[in-house]
Order: C-alpha cells, then sequence, then structure tokens
C-alpha cells in the first residue's frame, strides 16, 4: 500500500520528500509518512527507474531533493492500482486508494476491483453471522454488535455491487 500511496501522490508533479511524506500522510489518515519509510522506499523507486530524482534550491537556501514520476513510475501506478487481491480486499485503506485512483483504470478493472472486495465483504459477513450464532456473546455484545452493523454498513463494509458474482 505504502509503495502505491506514494508513486501515486507523484502523479500530481514534482515534489521534494517532505512535501511527499505530509500528503502522503493526510492521503492515509495520518500526520505525515515517517521519514525511515518515505527515504527508502523513494531510493528503490530511483533505482528500479520509476522516479527520477534531481536537487534544488529551497526556500531558505538548503538544497531539496525532488522526485519525478517517470513514465516507467507511471506504468508502475497503474500495475500496482490494477492488481487487488483478496489480501488488499481486506484492507479499507487499500480499497479507497485504488477506489481514489478508478480515473487511471478502464471500466473492467474497476469493476474487478469492486467484485473482488464485495466478495471478500461477503466472507466476512457470513464469517462474523457464524460468530454471532455459534457464540454465546452475551447481551452486551449482542447490543454491540446491532449497534454497529448499521455503522459498518453506511461505512462501506456492507457495500454490495449489482451485477457482481
Amino acid at each position: 500500500m505504502n509503495d502505491l500511496l506514494l508513486l501515486a501522490t507523484l502523479l500530481g508533479g514534482p515534489k521534494h520528500g517532505y512535501a511527499l511524506k505530509k500528503q502522503a500522510g493526510f492521503l492515509s489518515g495520518q500526520p505525515d509518512m515517517h521519514n525511515n519509510l518515505v527515504y527508502p522506499l523513494l531510493r528503490r523507486f530511483v533505482e528500479n527507474g520509476w522516479v527520477s530524482k534531481r536537487t534544488a534550491a529551497g526556500q531558505r537556501g538548503q538544497t531539496r531533493e525532488v522526485y519525478t514520476l517517470t513514465a516507467e513510475g507511471k506504468k508502475e501506478v497503474l500495475r500496482q492500482a490494477a492488481r487487488f487481491t483478496e489480501r488488499e480486499a481486506s484492507s479499507e485503506s487499500e480499497f479507497a486508494i485504488r477506489v481514489g485512483l478508478f480515473g487511471l483504470l478502464d471500466g473492467a478493472q474497476c469493476l474487478a476491483v469492486l467484485q473482488v472486495r464485495d466478495q471478500w465483504l461477503e466472507q466476512w459477513e457470513e464469517k462474523f453471522k457464524g460468530m454471532q450464532e455459534h457464540m454465546n456473546v452475551g447481551e452486551w455484545a449482542a447490543k454491540w454488535c446491532a449497534f454497529c452493523a448499521p455503522r459498518w454498513a453506511r461505512s462501506g463494509i456492507g457495500l454490495r455491487v449489482s451485477g457482481a458474482s
């Protein structure tokens, strides 16, 4: 997820490392991405030819590394955005990133992402129902489950794709 998020952040144009970590963090619901995550990823992206790096002057006289997505990097963003397995489907963040990148994917790829997520949600709901039916969770837990079920449905956990099998 971090690879895709950081690469996709560069779709908007060149950015220096600090701006990348702030924007990627914001998109993931955090204050920022940690340096120990961002800079090793950027180093690997440069080595793989997905990102180019140049030195530029900062606003206060310092130098900054500015990162730009290459043509190969754009292909990698598309490849990663289209890859959506059951493992990614289990993550709300992974799903949200893919939905955010639907503008880059064709209709069939978007539908495939929705179908994989829908299948995972169906499995999750069945597992949850089984737990409710076969466990004596007690009155408090039963009330909690009843309270949470509508919230989960509103948040997309209960999302169903029409026509998905």
